[in-house]
């Protein structure tokens, strides 16, 4: 398990080439899934210390969108396979 911390707009400390798990945490939460959607840019779903879902959108280790608020895993991916994250 990897622990990663970001400034909002990149993973800090982290490697290009780093691959996020499920179980890695980033910002102390909990990695549920991953899903790569286009070369280089993969969702990734955290769970929240609240119960609620975030989806972080990456392209190597820079986040180009978030999205936060989701009521569970499957509405989170729902969104990200519609392009709404």
């Amino acid at each position: 398990m990897a622990n990663y911390i970001s400034d909002a707009k990149k993973l800090l400390n982290a490697e290009y080439d780093a691959i996020i798990k499920v179980n890695d945490t980033i910002d102390n939460m909990r990695v549920l899934s991953t899903n790569e959607k286009a070369k280089d840019e993969f969702g990734v779903f955290l769970l929240q210390a609240n119960g609620e879902i975030s989806c972080y959108v990456f392209d190597e280790i820079f986040i180009v969108g978030r999205v936060t608020g989701f009521e569970n895993l499957p509405d989170a991916i729902e969104a990200w396979i519609n392009d709404e994250v």
